[in-house]
């Protein structure tokens, strides 16, 4: 009998082209519509405007994005991560976000790698097919944010770890790898600090089952682990004592207020985390498909239950260790991030545990894997025709929802090419002066989604008016409680109230925001 043709790293060359179509798969899915499919808002303004400021005027960020608890803020490794793209482009939103995208397909590649080296072809299979279509994976890989690198930077953590751990022989780079990928996976969202348990667990029973030669280059890979972790850590550091350590004073006033408060019991928080941890990779929102959230969570529990029994000694290490890791994830969130309890239409907070997705896919993977090797097991005929039809049914029924709900081609807002439009109106407006002051409504809002564009086209945007200079607000009529009157005309007028100045034009750039440019009065 002719052997199968092995093509890379003794993965037969069928298992390499069905990956490769999946991967395909997912790179269309991903880069379609690129420039204008994902969201632009302050954040996006506010994240480019770092890297222009990085790449073309030199101003190293030692802080990464600000989180929604004050006035403290995620790592800046996100920032050096995205730095190469933008220095290339100069800091062009596509370029950025096209890396993002990459990040998006390379993460399906890993994540195949990691539920095949525990269960096979077929669960390496289910897991990938299933991350490439899936609406919120997807989603993530399309527009600019800090979490949206978490896919790739936590499915290399969890497979190096698996590499590692699984292995007969130390093998302490693979430690080196699993140690990165939780440190990136850490600064790309603070709460991403909750995965590090679950890569340090095995690395210490690694060390125990370990001894002699062995024990100790697993020792060196933690003290490699942990000085890469304070190195990427140094612009804080720097930071902090220019600042009079003011990162860590507000870190402090947010726990001694009492963290993130709720009304919601712990028991009940525990319950609705738990679903969204399970359901948001497979069906997207829970309010939006509560059913298919329930039946996606359940088949999740019921293949980690199942596999933790009845798999392979290496497979039911690993699903033990899956499922104690979503528990932990589930009982830390609950008392970090209590918010997630209360599930909010138009408020992304799901990237909360984006870490935890590899493992959802992973999971389902090996449950339908399962399922199909019982079937090949069986000598009963009947039993295997049902079988493969459940196998079939979970796969089709999870990837044809999210091919039906993938994220719109255009984003409602129009994404960066109607932000930049925006900034070309106004800059017509203004005419040869190119300065403004650029002001937000409300005030508690970044007016970066509009500040970027200015910035990026030359422009010199000051925060406050300060003189006989163009005024541009931007009106976010989502806030209009909090403004106290309507976007479009009431609002802006009334910020302005008592300036020389007069109106030039309005527009909104986008759904429910405005853009109001004054001028100064003729003799002013």
């Amino acid at each position: 009998m002719r052997s199968e043709p092995r093509a890379l790293g003794g993965v037969p060359a069928r298992e390499l082209l069905g990956i490769g179509l999946i991967l395909a798969g997912a790179a269309a899915l991903r880069f379609y519509s690129l420039p204008g499919r994902g969201q632009w808002d302050a954040d996006q303004g506010h994240d480019m405007l770092v890297l222009l400021n990085f790449v073309r005027f030199g101003e190293w960020p030692l802080l990464g994005p600000p989180t929604s608890i004050g006035d403290v803020h995620h790592g800046a490794l996100y920032y050096y991560l995205l730095a190469p793209a933008a220095w290339l482009s100069d800091a062009d939103p596509v370029a950025v976000t096209a890396v993002i995208a990459l990040c998006g397909v390379a993460a399906v590649a890993v994540t195949w790698w990691l539920a095949r080296s525990i269960g096979g072809p077929i669960a390496g299979f289910v897991a990938a097919l299933l991350m490439a279509v899936s609406a919120s994976a997807v989603d993530e890989s399309t527009f600019i944010w800090n979490p949206n690198l978490i896919a790739l930077s936590s499915s290399v953590a969890l497979a190096g770890a698996w590499g590692a751990w699984s292995s007969e022989r130390a093998r302490p780079l693979a430690w080196v790898v699993a140690f990165g990928g939780a440190i990136v996976t850490m600064h790309c969202h603070v709460l991403g600090a909750i995965l590090v348990p679950a890569i340090v667990a095995p690395w210490i029973l690694d060390i125990r089952g370990r001894s002699g030669a062995e024990r100790r280059r697993l020792l060196v890979a933690g003290v490699v682990g942990a000085v890469m972790l304070v190195l990427s850590y140094v612009p804080l550091l720097i930071h902090e004592v220019q600042s009079t350590f003011s990162e860590t004073q507000a870190a402090l006033a947010f726990l001694a207020g009492g963290a993130e408060s709720s009304s919601v019991s712990l028991p009940a928080r525990i319950a609705v985390i738990g679903l969204r941890v399970l359901a948001w990779p497979l069906v997207g929102l829970i309010t939006n498909a509560p059913v298919a959230a329930l039946l996606a969570a359940a088949a999740v529990i019921a293949s980690i239950v199942w596999r933790a029994i009845a798999g392979d000694g290496p497979e039911r290490r690993a699903a033990r260790w899956f499922g104690l890791t979503l528990i932990w994830t589930t009982l830390a969130l609950a008392v970090a991030a209590s918010g997630l309890a209360t599930v909010i239409p138009r408020l992304p907070n799901d990237h909360y545990h984006a870490f935890a997705d590899p493992i959802v896919f992973v999971s389902l993977g090996l449950g339908v894997a399962g399922i199909v090797g019982a079937a090949q097991r069986t000598n009963a005929d009947r039993g295997r025709p049902v079988a493969y039809a459940v196998a079939a049914t979970i796969v089709i029924a999870i990837a044809g929802f999210n091919v039906a709900r993938q994220p719109p081609a255009v984003s409602p807002d129009g994404g960066w090419p109607a932000g930049d439009a925006a900034a070309v109106r106004v800059l017509e407006t203004i005419g040869d002066a190119r300065r403004a002051a650029l002001l937000s409504l409300p005030d508690f809002k970044s007016a970066d989604a509009l500040g970027f564009p200015l910035t990026r086209r030359g422009a010199a945007i000051e925060a406050t008016s300060s003189g006989p200079e163009p005024v541009v607000v931007l009106c976010d009529a989502l806030f209009v409680e909090a403004i106290g009157a309507p976007c479009g005309g009431p609002a802006e007028d009334a910020l302005l109230a008592g300036d020389a100045v007069s109106l030039a034009d309005r527009f909104e750039s986008a759904p429910d925001r405005w853009v109001s440019v004054y001028v100064p009065n003729a003799g002013d």
